[in-house]
């Protein structure tokens, strides 16, 4: 591969063998899924990234200002420890509200916030706008603690609400649809979806899964968004897809119809051909999205009479339900073993009921 150079950029590939790109000064990654590395897309990305650099170092925020506040918690090891996905998301949040920077801190109350809100859920969705104010609150509550504004005026904002009858997004699969996806995927599909359906590993997580995150009939990796541990034995269904996978000699676990491994962006269409098929022969209902297998394990989880904090730890979430913190960096190899030999034991009862005799 030939080797890019960009003076503003760091370009690396890190521990996994994945490459890296971001700006020196903001530290946001650039998403090499959208534009990939050398691709004429990649180099307008950096030309929009540093043209927005130059423009913002050209203005210096003003004191008691909205940007101020955002500049110095962007600097602040509160925002500098978080994952990399992590702080790509909050830059988002930050690049919609730069039109409103220059907005004094003493300005903001509580229908200010509400009313941002509602604007950015008006104009890119209710799950936008209540991220929007979820940022503001987590900016808010770190200034309020450094003394640059006396209150969290975000504090105790509630999200917009789902409207009535919407449907529910990422909905679990049922055991119906968990069967017909499977006996549908093409072979090379078949293993991720298998990893994504049998361990909760997101999309993202699955597919770029490390072929030698699996070892010993063990799966341990951590999630990109939060860094955090996920720990599985392998239960025997997504062993049965390990073993039944194509050869291929791709770095990951997981590798397209011609050896490669997938991509998000490559696996999409892929899946949403599957899904469609499916949808028009009545094999599977509407809404089934990828992500929705997250919650389908949590949904066997608890249905099989495992806690909160249980499932949170096998899904490698942070918290519960947003609020509650668990041990960081906990070895959660003796809990999982159990977990996973009673989620295999659901499996396969439900597996049991599913066959019809002749």
């Amino acid at each position: 591969m030939t080797m890019i150079r960009l003076k503003e950029f760091q370009i690396f590939k890190d521990r996994h063998g994945r490459w890296r790109v971001y700006p020196r000064k903001t530290k946001t990654p650039v998403d090499l899924e959208k534009t990939p590395l050398g691709s004429a897309e990649f180099f307008a990305e950096c030309m929009r990234i540093t043209a927005l650099a130059e423009a913002s170092g050209a203005q210096k925020e003003k004191p008691g200002t909205l940007g101020l506040l955002i500049v110095d918690y962007r600097s602040a090891p509160a925002f500098q420890d978080l994952a990399l996905q992590t702080r790509a998301d909050y830059q988002k949040i930050f690049d919609y509200l730069h039109p409103i920077v220059d907005t004094p801190l003493v300005r903001f109350d509580r229908p200010l916030v509400v009313r941002i809100r509602d604007k950015a859920a008006a104009s890119k969705g209710r799950r936008f706008g209540n991220y929007v104010k979820a940022v503001l609150s987590i900016i808010f509550g770190w200034g309020a603690e450094r003394g640059y504004i006396a209150d969290n005026p975000a504090s105790g904002i509630k999200d917009i609400r789902r409207p009535k009858g919407a449907p529910e997004a990422n909905r679990p699969w049922s055991d119906a649809e968990r069967h017909a996806i499977l006996d549908a995927a093409p072979e090379h599909m078949h293993l991720p979806i298998a990893l994504m359906m049998f361990t909760g590993l997101g999309p993202k997580d699955a597919l770029t899964l490390p072929r030698n995150y699996w070892r010993d009939g063990e799966i341990a990796t951590r999630r990109a968004k939060t860094g955090e541990p996920v720990f599985w034995p392998v239960p025997a269904p997504l062993g049965e897809a390990l073993r039944a996978s194509p050869r291929h000699d791709a770095v990951k676990l997981c590798a397209s119809s011609i050896g490669r491994p997938w991509t998000l962006n490559g696996f999409r269409p892929s899946w949403r051909t599957l899904r469609i098929r499916l949808e028009k022969e009545g094999a599977i209902g509407p809404g089934l999205t990828l992500y929705g297998l997250r919650h389908t394990v949590a949904v066997i989880l608890r249905e099989a009479g495992h806690d909160e904090r249980t499932i949170a730890d096998a899904l490698g979430q942070r918290t519960i339900e947003m609020a509650r913190h668990y041990a960081r960096g906990a070895d959660l190899r003796g809990k999982m073993r159990g977990l996973v030999a009673s989620f295999d034991a659901e499996l396969n009862k439900r597996r049991t009921r599913s066959v019809k005799p002749d």
